[in-house]
């Protein structure tokens, strides 16, 4: 690649980081529907010919920045298994789990987004992007439960919990979500005390 093309390259990921972020200020402040392009390239610093030059409209910017996210969290959800060909969940240690600290180091951009109506969009594109690679790269023992169906109850339940985090102002620290999800996964109840309040009459 020329030096001229290297320049490029790094003008274009400056534009794009520099609207991405002006993009999420904004929406700090006001819902998506309120904001104008001219708002973004006026706090990004740049004019609107390079915004049309990266993106068609606000809705591309806001796919390029579910797009950043959605890759880095699928990298933080294979970091347990992606140097092995088997691993053990019942020994899976709490430190293998990535995903918390990948919310935790974004927590600027999930604050803005969790409290966005865009919430949804993003938890949809998330909860398919998991469920693929889960499918895809994930291969369990024979059992009679239904494969698909495991896989949309494990990732609504692990997206709900991360979720619920980023909502909370992440109360607990990442190592706690991190051991507090070992222990759900492996955690096999087979009983339960029911405790039954009797009318007052």
């Amino acid at each position: 690649m020329s030096e001229t093309n290297n320049k490029l390259d790094r003008r274009i990921i400056r534009s794009r980081k520099a609207l991405r972020e002006a993009m999420l200020t904004l929406m700090s402040q006001k819902p998506l529907a309120a904001i104008s392009i001219t708002e973004i390239v006026e706090l990004a610093d740049y004019n609107r010919g390079t915004f049309y030059s990266n993106y068609d409209n606000k809705e591309a910017l806001l796919d390029d920045i579910f797009a950043e996210l959605i890759d880095q969290l699928l990298q933080s959800f294979r970091a347990p298994y992606q140097q092995v060909e088997m691993f053990s969940i019942q020994d899976l240690p709490a430190s293998s789990v990535m995903i918390f600290e990948h919310f935790y180091q974004h927590a600027s951009i999930y604050t803005v987004l969790a409290k966005s109506e865009v919430l949804p969009q993003l938890r949809e594109k998330m909860f398919i992007a998991l469920k693929h690679i889960t499918q895809e790269e994930l291969v369990y023992p024979e059992h009679e439960i239904d494969r698909e169906l495991h896989a949309i109850y494990s990732i609504h339940a692990l997206l709900g919990l991360v979720f619920y985090w980023v909502e909370s102002g992440f109360q607990h620290s990442t190592s706690y979500m991190q051991e507090q999800l070992v222990k759900i996964i492996n955690w096999r109840p087979t009983v339960a005390k029911t405790v039954m309040k009797g009318s007052d009459g």
